[in-house]
């Protein structure tokens, strides 16, 4: 058998997930778990509707696809924490397809591996056979590297590691939830009997009702807007917050974008350039008070006179984005934000400071603020954007103690 390295050496871009899924089946198959060509092309399928950016997930996709008999779960456990793990580089030049087989042997406990689980185990190196060019690229593929990534705090990336964030963040598929509008729409099944076409369609049989039509409800989905502090005290997490804004303006259809320092700036057209990087460039050319001071009550004062009817009809979620510094009027910030709750559907607060272990919300402007959001989110890192994209999508089942100091505001 050969014995090349199942990971390829650092700078060899010739992993492919597919190539790799198929070498894990020939790891499966050596160590005694019967694997088909059909499952692997059932879980290749499968994966296009799961996150395989989370390990979990996929570990348990191919769990429930590739293993058919239950005293294979535990083999099947050990075969994918040894295949798809990170690995210092030093260990790829040494690390071999007939190796995991023994580590399985070696590290398997007695209680949960039979005789002819470790016969299995050590044997069967000839059923793993490795073409020359079957190699994995363990940068771009392994999950436990892009784990700790996307766990890792954006203001403490390396520069090689911001743009692995980026594209990551480009990958993501965002989906707000829907709403039940007023309107009806043809139906096969509906729950509305429609009289218009159904006397229209039995006019054939001389008006007797014998074919009914339905309608249901439509639903369309709400509508976001983003308000996004570009001070100075958000300038470690500005540059990749807009990539954000850029990727979520881009992925939905009705996405309004503001930033604000000492004063409101609408880069709806800006941001919806289909380049990235010219996006972001003429958003940054259009904000004239970038990094300066942060005036949220005079933000949002402005958004809610000058364009709260025109874009938080229909159910409008609202992502305010800022650590809450502020050296404005507190008493203003107050008094819109209460204004900006009663005017839209979900007010969720994004603050990056918020992932800090030791995070307390001390500063004036998030005290004042805190009563009167919905949501209180950390936006730190890949993780919390993928946490933010889970709420965005299923907000019906998170329902928010909210309201609770509307009757404030007319007291």
């Amino acid at each position: 058998m050969s014995s090349r390295p199942i990971v390829a050496p650092a700078g060899q871009n010739s992993g492919h997930l597919l190539r790799n899924l198929v070498l894990f089946a020939r790891l499966l198959r050596g160590v005694g778990v019967n694997v088909t060509s059909t499952q692997i092309l059932t879980l290749v399928e499968a994966l296009k509707h799961a996150d395989i950016g989370n390990r979990r997930d996929f570990k348990n996709s191919a769990r429930a696809i590739l293993v058919s008999r239950r005293e294979h779960l535990a083999l099947f456990d050990r075969a994918f924490d040894l295949f798809w793990q990170a690995r210092a580089e030093n260990a790829l030049s040494q690390l071999v397809i007939r190796r995991p087989a023994r580590k399985l042997a070696e590290s398997a406990p007695e209680s949960t591996t039979t005789d002819s689980n470790k016969s299995a185990l050590t044997a069967g190196d000839e059923d793993i056979p490795l073409d020359p060019n079957d190699v994995i690229d363990d940068k771009a593929l392994s999950y436990s590297n892009r784990e700790i990534l996307s766990r890792k705090d954006f203001s403490n990336l390396t520069d090689s590691e911001l743009e692995q964030i980026k594209q990551m963040l480009r990958t993501m598929q965002w989906q707000l939830e829907q709403r039940r509008t007023r309107r009806k729409a043809p139906a096969i099944h509906g729950s509305f009997l429609d009289m218009r076409r159904t006397l229209r369609h039995n006019l054939r049989y001389g008006g007797e009702p014998l074919q009914l039509a339905w309608r249901q409800t439509k639903v369309k989905r709400r509508p976001l807007v983003v308000i996004c502090d570009i001070s100075g005290s958000m300038e470690r997490y500005s540059r990749i917050l807009l990539e954000f804004i850029y990727v979520i303006s881009n992925g939905l259809e009705r996405v309004e974008t503001f930033v604000f320092s000492t004063r409101l700036t609408r880069i709806t057209r800006q941001i919806k350039q289909r380049h990235v990087d010219l996006a972001l460039d003429q958003a940054m050319a259009a904000v004239h008070d970038w990094g300066g001071g942060t005036r949220i009550g005079a933000a949002l004062k402005t958004f809610n006179f000058e364009w709260g009817r025109r874009v938080l009809g229909q159910g409008a979620i609202v992502l305010i984005i800022s650590d809450g510094w502020d050296r404005g009027d507190i008493a203003l910030l107050d008094r819109e934000i209460k204004r900006l709750q009663l005017s839209c559907q979900r007010l969720i607060w994004l603050n990056p400071l918020l992932g800090a272990p030791n995070y307390q919300p001390l500063v004036r402007g998030i005290q004042t603020v805190l009563p009167y959001i919905d949501d209180f989110l950390p936006v730190h890192n890949l993780r919390a954007l993928q946490q933010l994209g889970n709420l965005l999508e299923r907000l019906g089942e998170h329902k928010p103690a909210r309201r609770q100091h509307t009757e404030r505001v007319f007291q």
